[in-house]
């Protein structure tokens, strides 16, 4: 029990075990991940500092869209920033980390600085792990992915992931000001690409009370504050809120295993070229109704914490809410590639609360295809 009396409801059946005496025995394994973390409007007036606790030559990257940022915080870091690397390209392409890291080998850079979304700090994690640079991120998005040791690359339309703790950024900046200017229709599916991290994290094979705890309340967070971030994009009590349940996710998705909705946003991204978070807003809520009976106290604290009554029917909702896409066929997912994402999915499964068939993996896409509601 909490100090609320809840019961710990975010483990799975099978690490919860009650005794003779009504007790409930609790076993988990969790590893804390080593992060610095500074967290406040203006955060990024501290780069310079934090850059030199990470080294004397710093390499700047972004994405070609967000080069202005990038050219930002090299003024800010002064002679210490040896490149700005402004080529990030979502889903990491294998070509593309080889290039980046030819040019960090070329400037010698011995510290990554990667301002932007999961596509930047991205290609700084697979700089890292193919030089051993230690990365200061600066999110602009609410990925999450600055908070973890996953770390991927895509080749042969194949998307591949792993975990190595040399990726995991040492200083992460939150700065909610860097948010003002993230369009509503980005800013709406990355906030639920946040929420999905904290959805599987309570059915995670590897949940535990503190993971479980810290999921709920990112959920509750980027709910409540989601709708108002698209509404009023230069809310800055919304976008702190928003990025406050962004982290929260970035951490639970970096402390536990994931499980279905995550592999099916790897291979449909991989095979297909979906955009990202768009990707993961249309999946989320069929992959929760898929799960609700397998794991029906997970999903009842989701929907507790985006005050409904069903979870996966209240995230479908909270897409209309933020007008974000609803449908694979709307995103550039093609009829004819449901069966090979079947294929895709089912040939490595992840684990996942309810057993994976091909059959049932198959309505599930086709009803995502079509954007129905569950």
């Amino acid at each position: 029990m909490d100090q609320c009396g809840r019961p710990f409801a975010g483990l799975p059946s099978g690490r919860r075990r009650a005794g003779t005496d009504g007790s409930v025995s609790l076993r988990f394994t969790y590893d804390m991940l080593p992060s610095r973390v500074v967290f406040r409007s203006g955060a990024l007036d501290e780069l310079a500092d934090e850059t030199q606790r990470l080294g004397s030559r710093a390499m700047v990257i972004s994405s070609p869209g967000q080069r202005h940022l990038a050219e930002r915080c090299a003024e800010l870091i002064g002679d210490g920033a040896v490149l700005v690397y402004p080529a990030a390209q979502m889903h990491t392409p294998a070509d593309s980390v080889r290039a980046a890291c030819s040019e960090a080998d070329r400037v010698q850079a011995d510290c990554c600085v990667a301002i932007g979304g999961g596509s930047t700090i991205g290609l700084a994690k697979a700089i890292a792990f193919e030089r051993r640079l230690p990365i200061l991120a600066v999110p602009t998005t609410y990925s999450g992915s600055e908070a973890t040791s996953i770390w991927g690359y895509t080749e042969n339309g194949v998307k591949h992931v792993a975990r190595h703790a040399h990726v995991q950024p040492r200083t992460i900046l939150y700065d909610p000001l860097l948010t003002l200017g993230l369009p509503p229709s980005v800013s709406g599916p990355s906030g639920v690409n946040a929420i999905a991290h904290c959805v599987e994290a309570l059915y995670s094979e590897s949940a535990n009370p503190l993971v479980s705890i810290m999921a709920e309340e990112g959920i509750r967070a980027l709910g409540r504050s989601l709708p108002k971030v698209v509404k009023e994009p230069r809310n800055v009590a919304a976008r702190t809120d928003a990025l406050y349940g962004a982290w929260l996710g970035g951490v639970v998705l970096g402390a536990v295993g994931m499980a279905l909705h995550h592999k099916l946003c790897h291979v449909l991204g991989g095979a297909f070229n979906l955009p990202h978070a768009e990707t993961h807003t249309v999946l989320l809520p069929h992959v929760a109704a898929f799960n609700t009976a397998a794991a029906p106290e997970a999903l009842s604290r989701v929907a507790a914490a985006l005050g409904v009554s069903n979870a996966a029917q209240g995230l479908f909702d909270l897409n209309l809410a933020i007008g974000a896409w609803v449908a694979l066929k709307d995103i550039g997912m093609p009829e004819s590639g449901i069966d090979r994402a079947v294929e895709l999915a089912t040939a490595n499964p992840y684990y996942n609360p309810a057993p994976v068939h091909a059959q049932a993996l198959r309505e599930l896409l086709r009803n995502a295809w079509e954007g129905k509601r569950p």
